[in-house]
């Protein structure tokens, strides 16, 4: 596993798809020790009754990298990473929608 220093910043992932356990270590830098800690702490939700079984959504992925970013980047425990997220999962919605309505607003 790369140093996740050395990971791109930006992902591009496919909505649709599934990955692993093991991909999201890869993808995100970190063990699968850290993986199953932000699964546990529900963070994100993995399909599967196992780790070795798990497999997650992009969204569930991009949720779990930008999180332990804020832990690694911040020094934030999981609580507060949790709660960082929603809050710009949040941000990110409400910027849709003043997107959305300003194009509506000048047709």
């Amino acid at each position: 596993m790369a140093d996740r220093r050395d990971r791109p910043a930006a992902l591009v992932l496919d909505d649709g798809a599934l990955f692993s356990v093991h991909e999201v270590s890869e993808v995100c830098g970190v063990r699968i020790e850290r993986i199953v800690e932000v699964v546990e702490h529900g963070l994100v939700d993995a399909h599967g009754s196992a780790p070795d079984a798990w497999r997650f959504t992009a969204t569930a992925v991009f949720r779990m990298r930008r999180a332990i970013r804020l832990c690694d980047d911040l020094g934030v425990n999981l609580a507060g990473a949790s709660l960082a997220v929603e809050l710009l999962e949040e941000l990110d919605r409400l910027r849709s929608d003043v997107a959305r309505l300003n194009r509506l607003l000048h047709r």
